[in-house]
């Protein structure tokens, strides 16, 4: 890899680090400003959290596809860079937020500015041959993993001194990788390859997503990314909370089992996914990793006692093969041009999953504890068996979609 991209490519693997550890640094301690903005009204604090999550991820949905687009019309480092500042600016803003009203702003410009994740695919899928691709998302994995260990405990420590320390230390790290950005970071999409202009009905969330039916292998590999991202969700909607109900685990024993997930999600991505896609293929390497991801949470679901459920961990962890070659071969079923659109149409099914996993496995998990509907099944792992069966039904649709692939 020459020196240059290799470069380029790291900055985009630290850009995505430095997202999760911003965003993972406010995860301990905006939910205690927010009660402290009403009063210390737990249940006041709940239901406005709860808004503010809704309301990220619906500027997922609707921001994904237009920075995906724009960056196919005016290149990825503009659309990279802008968003870095912005989610820099952003942190700002809620540091010094005087109430609730700031901070809801706040999570809306994170909202739109978290979404250049769909440019940095776009950006990977510019500068990596095909055969490689893989391997470079599995390193984006893995940065995620390594943001998701890392941004709640240094969060945690930082909220201990002040509780609005953490937002300017995200705000720090994301306007100094901008910062860095502007000297390293080249344009991946020449103009040559770009799309010749902006257009609005294929850039709004509904026309974006549309794109994905171009073909019958695109749109199951779609499905399979959007029933792979509902069934994520009940990992941080319900996994401490039944935890706590089934185990009676610790806030410690709780944390070091969530940063077990992300080391292993790490590990998976850094280390496995290229070395197996070039024995195996992209198309088996993913099949394995939905399947592991099966055993995994059916055995969240189902563990009787805190050994296997710790077992489970590992197995969860080997679902991360499943990511990287999934989003590697939808890059192969549109042109060079049309790779920030597709991008951000994936982004906007991310962000329709979180909307919806949240609602769903809180649901599910009420209907199946002590006065539920479903109460006499003892099954309080009733989310965790539900995401294995979304799961399950993802490894068959990727496995029928891809019949054709020879990869």
């Amino acid at each position: 890899m020459r020196g240059p991209r290799r470069a380029a490519l790291a900055f985009i693997f630290v850009t995505v680090v430095l997202d999760m550890l911003a965003l993972g640094m406010i995860v301990p301690v905006l939910p205690m400003l927010v009660q402290n903005f009403e009063g210390g009204n737990t249940a006041r604090a709940a239901e406005i959290y709860g808004v503010f999550g809704t309301v990220w991820a619906m500027m997922q949905f609707l921001a994904s596809p237009i920075l995906g687009s724009l960056s196919d019309r005016f290149g990825r480092r503009a659309v990279i860079l802008i968003s870095c500042f912005g989610l820099g600016a952003d942190y700002i803003v809620m540091a010094v937020a005087p109430t609730v009203g700031w901070l809801l702003i706040g999570r809306v410009l994170s909202g739109v500015c978290a979404a250049t994740f769909a440019t940095a695919t776009a950006y990977i899928a510019d500068t990596t041959p095909l055969d490689k691709r893989a391997g470079s998302y599995g390193m984006m994995s893995a940065a995620f993993g390594l943001g998701f260990v890392l941004g709640p405990a240094i969060g945690g420590w930082l909220g201990a001194i002040g509780p609005r320390l953490p937002f300017w230390v995200a705000a720090a790290f994301s306007l100094a990788n901008a910062m860095y950005g502007l000297f390293v970071l080249p344009e991946s999409l020449p103009p040559e390859r770009r799309s010749r202009q902006f257009v609005w009905h294929t850039a709004n969330p509904i026309g974006s997503i549309g794109m994905l039916r171009a073909n019958a292998e695109l749109f199951g590999l779609a499905a399979v990314s959007f029933l792979m991202n509902i069934a994520h969700e009940a990992l941080p909607t319900v996994f401490v909370l039944y935890a706590a109900y089934r185990f009676q685990w610790s806030m410690r024993t709780m944390g070091t089992a969530l940063a077990g997930i992300g080391v292993c999600s790490a590990v998976v991505g850094a280390v496995l996914v290229q070395p197996l896609v070039e024995r195996l293929g992209e198309r088996r390497v993913m099949a394995i990793g939905l399947l592991f991801g099966v055993a995994g949470f059916a055995l969240y679901g189902l563990a009787a006692t805190s050994i296997w459920f710790a077992l489970a961990i590992p197995l969860t962890g080997m679902w991360g093969l499943a990511g990287p070659p999934m989003q590697s071969l939808t890059t192969r079923c549109v042109g060079e041009s049309e790779q920030g659109q597709l991008q951000g149409a994936l982004g906007s099914l991310r962000g329709i999953a979180f909307m919806i996993g949240p609602i769903l496995f809180t649901t599910v998990f009420a209907a199946f504890l002590d006065r539920g509907a479903f109460h006499n099944w003892n099954l309080p792992g009733a989310p965790f068996v539900l995401g294995s069966v979304l799961l399950a039904a993802s490894a068959f649709v990727a496995w029928r979609v891809t019949a054709d692939s020879q990869v």
